[in-house]
């Protein structure tokens, strides 16, 4: 299958750490993403019924191989000083973003050249971005995952 890109924006709050929390229970309850054990291209006796907890679907092996392509695949947001691994997010800083696309507050309009960000699969990014005064409106998060 490969991997899939994903992108969430959210509204801003201080409180980076529980956005991302909140996201991913809205992705987990809406099935937001792909259950593979559920797939429509499976025959419909060996499909299973969508995971009531996160417990069980990371309880399937084939979940565990092919993700979700969603940001249930990323498990926590890293410091700014750690180095990244696999089922981790990364904020953009205020350096990186001037160093990268020269300003410190990015806004929607930056969304498009967020490729120029370090990332890579199985790595999720997020970003305040704000607005035309300066201030925070919405976070942003993307990554790719899944095989």
């Amino acid at each position: 299958m490969g991997a899939s890109g994903w992108d969430y924006s959210v509204p801003y709050q201080e409180d980076l750490v529980g956005a991302f929390d909140a996201l991913r229970r809205k992705v987990f309850q809406e099935r937001d993403y792909y259950w593979v054990s559920g797939a429509d291209w499976r025959p419909e006796e060996e499909r299973l019924p969508w995971p009531g907890t996160e417990g069980e679907l990371w309880a399937d092996e084939f979940a565990q191989e092919a993700g979700t392509h969603s940001i249930l695949d990323i498990f926590r947001i890293i410091g700014p000083d750690e180095k990244p691994d696999d089922s981790t997010m990364k904020q953009v800083t205020e350096d990186e973003a001037l160093r990268v696309l020269g300003t410190r507050k990015l806004t929607r309009d930056h969304v498009p050249r967020f490729e120029e960000f370090d990332c890579r699969r199985w790595y999720g990014r997020c970003a305040v971005l704000h607005d035309d005064q300066g201030e925070p409106r919405e976070i942003y998060f993307w990554g790719s995952s899944g095989d």
